[in-house]
């Protein structure tokens, strides 16, 4: 065979090794993207592209070892009439509420088979399946960590309650949905 001729065939080769490459690392990006929402576009911001990707599958990976269930209808009501107690008691005693559904959030997560480890880690965890709410997750976290501090107002407890809220709301009705999605 001709040296130009092998010369050109393997460099060809390599462009479309390279080529491939390219659209499989964009292909896995935008999968990634789209499973996380937000959670992606904080993380890339936080740590940068490639160990925001590195760090998103090592969560994929962790969660898929845990036993996550859905609720039984029962389970399911009998949150669903304990949020109801949390939330009434706000106008008496918002600094209770808050703390309430704080714990109410925790114990929805652990029955659906979230290990309760450290805060970051529970978010991390949650932000695999529900990537959407994690976000206010963090955010109602972080007021009451203000409020053991004495430093939270009734709004932000409100807005606490409001946050906690949309997290537990998802943890009740999902089924595995982020799997669904990506499948």
């Amino acid at each position: 065979m001709d040296p130009k001729i092998a010369m050109v065939i393997a460099v060809a080769v390599v462009v479309v090794l390279i080529l491939a490459f390219v659209f499989m690392r964009k292909r896995r990006t935008e999968n990634l993207r789209k499973r996380f929402g937000p959670e992606y576009e904080r993380t890339v911001h936080e740590i940068g592209p490639r160990r925001a990707e590195s760090n998103l599958r090592e969560r994929e990976k962790r969660v898929e070892k845990f036993p996550i269930r859905p609720l039984s209808v029962s389970e399911r009501q009998h949150f669903l009439a304990e949020w109801r107690t949390v939330q009434s008691r706000f106008v008496d005693d918002p600094r209770g509420a808050a703390e309430d559904a704080d714990a109410l959030v925790n114990k929805v997560m652990q029955e659906r088979g979230y290990p309760m480890g450290d805060f970051e880690q529970r978010a991390a965890d949650v932000s695999v399946d529900h990537p959407r709410v994690v976000e206010n997750y963090r955010a109602a976290h972080e007021i009451a960590e203000r409020q053991r501090r004495g430093e939270a107002s009734t709004e932000d407890l409100r807005s606490a309650l409001i946050y906690y809220r949309s997290l537990f709301d998802d943890l009740l009705d999902t089924t595995s949905t982020t799997k669904k999605e990506v499948a």
